[in-house]
């Protein structure tokens, strides 16, 4: 064996031996009994407004999410979203392009781009769809 396959096989055996023990210390996540989109049950207690407030959602909606010239305000989301398919859109807004009202959005906030939080974890998500499902003008 030549010294460049010792060093491979060493580094090798050191990322393999890593590998099993992050396995072994890792915390495994657990969604419960509840399905993909269920209840919040063991999410950390933060609110639905704190989660908003945090994700950013107030800087183009406006502090009160009543919309601004960036955003439009986002209290008629129960007239147009279940809550499954709010989760799904702020996971991915742009899976949405095409669908008339985006259009209009697009038009009439032109510069405003949608983030997704798909990288969030979706019982908060939850939340932030619970939140803004029970907002009343």
């Amino acid at each position: 064996m030549t010294n460049a396959q010792k060093w491979v096989a060493v580094f090798l055996g050191l990322f393999v031996v890593l590998f099993i023990i992050g396995k072994a210390t890792k915390e495994e996540e657990s969604f419960g009994d509840s399905d993909y989109y269920g209840s919040t049950e063991g999410a950390a207690e933060v609110s639905g407004l704190e989660l908003i407030e945090s994700v950013g959602c107030i800087r183009c909606h406006g502090i009160d999410l009543q919309g601004t010239a960036l955003a439009p305000g986002l209290y008629e989301a129960k007239n147009h979203w279940s809550r499954k398919d709010l989760i799904n859109y702020l996971r991915n807004p742009s899976a949405y392009d095409g669908d008339e009202r985006f259009d209009k959005y697009r038009d009439k906030y032109s510069g405003s781009i949608m983030p997704s939080y798909g990288n969030r974890d979706v019982k908060e998500l939850g939340k932030i769809a619970d939140y803004l499902l029970s907002l009343d003008k």
